[in-house]
């Protein structure tokens, strides 16, 4: 009898270390939504890379002890093309998606995913935002399948008009940004906070054009320094940018720029040695972290020749190992689960997946582009420039409320 009661406790004890660890060795197939083509090629490229530079780190290291394969399908910046690379990715069996160049693209994947995930359970697909900032997606458009690693547009304006609101330099606010979603948020909230932190600052001027299609900047920058401004508001991105603040330099604009997206592929060379001091970015990340990740921004400089800037593909990776591990599975519906409200730290701290709407509570940094030096040594496309931290915002400063109404399985 004794050795039937051992046998079956064995058993049992047994079931529970294979349960520990049933994910163990699976490969965890990753799909890479976003342009290979057109003008913001350069920018997916560089995200791809470190999508696939990261996988390969963070395969051999993750505590579920899974491996992590990226699939990248060029969407070519449009929706109708992502919902098309999301069959395609389907197909090949991916339950795990990622995007977020556009946050028009990623609106219509939501949507999708929402719907395949409703219309087929034991297939559900799980979106991993790296960088679609539009708040609508962590407020009413919010869904239990969407996790969001970058800081929402009303975060970063948050931190950034606190910023903003000190300096008594700034009396003439250009607000100037693209024309879908995320620019106008960018507008929306930039309004809001300059009328509630900075009352006697002037916004003298807007602009809203075209995504991705304009090659010459010089009207605006015409029309921006006949305005007298001597600030512009941007969350413009890629060649947007680069273009932007190329004409600015070439047309004599000598005010402030306060950006998102100054870090991203192709805007330092455009800035070259101009713009010192003027330049500001607001973001989650920076070139300078220090620790860790200088030496995996090192690193993939010296294996790409090029920069490292989407720090949320690390935080990506880093979640889905922690929530794998705690689900003790690969399953969506449970690493949605374990997903939701994670805590987990990172190269810069403890973060948390807010539950209420699945928007990662983070810290968010104030950066200056100016000379590299031995305290701030790091020179994006060799400018021999750098973005030095000014200002750490930590996550209960730049965190905003949410109007989240969320609809959960089950």
């Amino acid at each position: 009898m004794k050795t039937t009661t051992r046998l079956i406790a064995a058993a049992a004890l047994a079931a529970c270390s294979i349960g520990a660890y049933a994910q163990k060795g699976e490969t965890v197939k990753i799909a890479w939504i976003d342009p290979l083509s057109g003008l913001m090629a350069p920018v997916g490229s560089n995200q791809l890379k470190s999508f696939q530079f990261f996988a390969e780190k963070f395969s051999k290291t993750n505590p579920a002890g899974v491996k992590f394969e990226v699939i990248g399908i060029d969407n070519k910046l449009s929706p109708a093309e992502s919902l098309n690379a999301l069959k395609a990715a389907m197909d090949q069996g991916v339950r795990y998606i990622t995007q977020g160049n556009g946050s028009s693209v990623a609106g219509a994947l939501i949507e999708a995913v929402n719907k395949h995930n409703e219309r087929n359970p034991g297939k559900e697909i799980i979106f991993l935002n790296h960088s679609a900032v539009d708040p609508d997606f962590t407020n009413s458009k919010c869904s239990y399948w969407h996790f969001r690693f970058d800081a929402d547009t009303s975060m970063k304006i948050e931190a950034m008009t606190t910023f903003m609101k000190d300096d008594k330099e700034i009396k003439k606010v250009y607000l100037f940004n693209q024309n879908y979603s995320h620019g106008h948020q960018v507008v929306k909230f930039a309004k809001e906070n300059i009328a509630r932190k900075m009352p006697g600052v002037q916004i003298v001027g807007e602009d809203l054009h075209p995504l991705a299609q304009v090659r010459d900047f010089s009207p605006y920058i015409a029309k921006i320094k006949a305005s007298g401004a001597d600030t512009v508001i941007t969350g413009n991105w890629g060649s947007d940018l680069a273009l932007l603040v190329k004409a600015a330099n070439e047309g004599g604009y000598n005010g402030k720029f306060y950006t998102y997206y100054t870090g991203v592929t192709g805007t330092p060379t455009a800035l070259g040695q101009g713009g010192a001091g003027r330049v500001y970015q607001i973001a989650y990340g920076h070139y300078n972290m220090g620790g860790q990740m200088d030496k995996w921004s090192a690193e993939f400089k010296q294996k790409f020749n090029d920069d490292f800037y989407t720090h949320s593909v690390v935080r990506i990776y880093q979640a889905l190992g922690d929530a794998m591990a705690k689900a003790k599975s690969t399953d969506p519906v449970k690493v949605a689960a374990a997903l939701s409200g994670l805590k987990f730290s990172t190269h810069n701290g403890d973060v948390e997946i807010r539950k209420a709407d699945h928007q990662l509570q983070q810290p968010l940094y104030m950066t200056v582009w100016q000379k590299a030096d031995k305290k701030f040594p790091y020179s994006p496309e060799n400018t021999g420039m750098t973005l030095a931290p000014v200002k750490e915002y930590p996550s209960y400063v730049s965190s905003t409320p949410t109007s989240c109404q969320m609809k959960r399985p089950g």
